[in-house]
């Protein structure tokens, strides 16, 4: 069985991280996704699709996807680069070559 490990990203809906400090055991799909006939909803033949596990580290779920001898890849998060500015840079005027490069 294949699982992929991650870190998902933040919502656009929150502006905080909190919910974004776990990582994610979910399970690939082995059937191929089809639209419904009658509904039009996507559906698939696999329901373990719908499971998710979180996990407080990395090291946790890596631990569990090898205790239970399925195959894992892991997907490192992107590191997040926070360009210290103050408040008023919001609202200093730059020329349109200046915003182009920086």
């Amino acid at each position: 069985m294949k699982v992929r490990i991650y870190k998902p990203a933040k919502s656009t809906m929150q502006s905080g991280r909190a919910n974004s400090r776990q990582w994610v055991l979910e399970y690939e799909t082995e059937t191929p996704r089809r639209p419904e006939d009658l509904m039009g909803w996507t559906s698939a033949g696999d329901t373990l699709g719908q499971v998710r596990l979180r996990f407080k580290s990395k090291a946790a779920a890596i631990a569990f996807a090898e205790e239970k001898g399925w195959e894992y890849a892991l997907q490192e998060p992107k590191k997040r680069i926070i360009q210290p500015r103050s408040y008023m840079d919001n609202f200093k005027y730059r020329p349109p070559q200046e915003e182009k490069t920086g």
